[in-house]
């Protein structure tokens, strides 16, 4: 059987974790958000360096907004954890080990549709741990959070939406 985006996420974040912990499980996604919302905000900063092509004039100011929306979710996620008694990763080593999203190689030769695609690819997949992120709060009753996250979904989810519009599909959500 194969498991879906949501269901592999939820295995990775919560598979070491003691249950004798108080939310445990909200404490590794909301951990797990900050080392994802980390490396897509560099994902979206290397974006914005190296894009060309029709559509730059709007587009490269469109990667300074995302990389802000990225960044406010990531310190309003990095503060719920410290205050339910977590410790954010706060390198760039932690990013980097923990982080699920991989890093390519910045290429001016990617056309702009390349670009847009892999955005799509970064926030499908926050739409996704956001969503792991609503079940565990659901799971351990930690309503604060879940609204982080339901906030947070709603907001990738209309990303999506206008990232598919700009290059012709439709947003493809399920």
């Amino acid at each position: 059987m194969t498991q879906t985006m949501t269901e592999t996420i939820y295995a990775s974040v919560t598979h070491n974790i003691s249950q004798n912990t108080k939310n445990a499980k909200t404490k590794a996604v909301l951990n797990q958000a900050v080392a994802d919302l980390s490396k897509a905000a560099s994902i979206v900063h290397q974006i914005h360096w190296y894009m060309r092509g029709a559509g730059f004039f709007y587009l490269h100011p469109k990667m300074d907004e995302l990389m802000d929306g990225l960044n406010a979710s990531l310190d309003e996620i990095s503060e719920r954890l410290i205050t339910i008694g977590g410790a954010p990763f706060s390198t760039l080593k932690e990013f980097d080990e923990n982080s699920k999203l991989e890093e390519t190689a910045g290429s001016f030769d990617k056309t702009m549709d390349e670009n847009l695609a892999r955005l799509v690819e970064v926030y499908t997949y926050l739409t996704a741990l956001y969503q792991v992120g609503l079940d565990v709060t659901d799971e351990e009753g930690d309503a604060p959070s879940n609204d982080i996250f339901t906030a947070a979904k709603s907001d990738a989810e209309k990303t999506i939406w206008m990232l598919q519009a700009e290059r012709g599909q439709a947003p493809g959500l399920k």
